[in-house]
């Protein structure tokens, strides 16, 4: 198997909307946001993965070997040795990517945030960043993408913790701001004991309604002549929105004991028609 199949292997196997948003480019910036792609996938499973903190830690001490490796003109791991010819011809800064390993090294100690400026840091590491790293491997000719890129990739991540509330409250993790908890009378037990509670639901319902702002500002941030170049992160912001759209038609509470997912076909309906007739915010 060669590097760029294990790559490829990587990010079909995550069914990822990533995925199906790579398929429309050319070759090249296929290979590299891919490549990309399943960086970021092995490093948030050295975490997730890893029943051990000490063992995860020792995971990411290694990505952070691998990652100055790289920008060395070296590379052990097929991900790296994927990524390697990219780093120059893309621009990718080396502090992003050991940003986005400092992003998921948050979360083998912090499992609740007091503040949501406090969850921006982590949202700014894990995607934010990852935004604009993939926005220069898509093509830009306005610096202003990129400040789109990375509130596009903020908008992602406030978009996977509503869909995964209860998912991560099985890890004994809140990304729900605290106070924003305290606001709407919800106290965290019943978050992590599943309660459905018209409390709960008024706090998703505002969480939704921030994340289509994000949505909305990274629009208005993007220059039109970089639209075309931008399109993959476009049809990212489709699907990711129709999910929240789902979610809200479901019912906002019901997050804590289901985990909705837009199937296959419908993600690729979705990129499909947003590459043939543009997005629409």
């Amino acid at each position: 198997m060669t590097p760029d199949q294990y790559c490829e292997d990587k990010a079909a196997a995550s069914g990822s909307s990533f995925y199906y948003s790579f398929r429309f480019l050319p070759e090249e910036r296929r290979r590299a946001i891919t490549a990309l792609y399943a960086f970021c996938r092995e490093v948030d499973d050295a975490v997730d993965e890893c029943q051990d903190p000490g063992v995860a830690q020792a995971k990411l001490a290694w990505w952070r070997g691998q990652v100055q490796r790289a920008y060395r003109g070296e590379a052990d791991h097929p991900v790296m040795r994927a990524l390697l010819p990219h780093l120059e011809a893309f621009g990718l800064p080396q502090s992003e990517l050991e940003e986005v390993v400092d992003g998921m090294e948050m979360d083998l100690g912090m499992v609740r945030y007091q503040r949501f400026q406090d969850l921006l840091l982590y949202c700014h590491r894990v995607a934010g960043v990852v935004g604009t790293l993939a926005a220069r491997v898509f093509g830009y000719s306005d610096e202003k993408t990129l400040e789109y890129a990375h509130e596009l990739g903020v908008a992602f991540q406030l978009t996977n913790i509503i869909r995964d509330v209860g998912e991560d409250a099985r890890r004994d993790r809140i990304y729900l701001p605290m106070d924003e908890l305290q606001r709407f009378n919800c106290p965290a037990m019943d978050i992590l004991h599943y309660e459905e509670s018209e409390a709960f639901k008024a706090l998703m319902t505002f969480q939704i309604e921030r994340a289509h702002e994000y949505y909305r500002k990274a629009w208005e941030l993007l220059p039109a002549a970089d639209r075309k170049a931008q399109r993959p992160g476009l049809l990212m912001a489709a699907i990711y929105r129709a999910t929240l759209e789902e979610i809200s038609l479901d019912g906002p509470a019901k997050v804590l004991n289901q985990r909705l997912s837009l199937t296959p076909v419908r993600k690729l309906w979705l990129a499909w028609k947003t590459w043939t007739f543009g997005y629409r915010p």
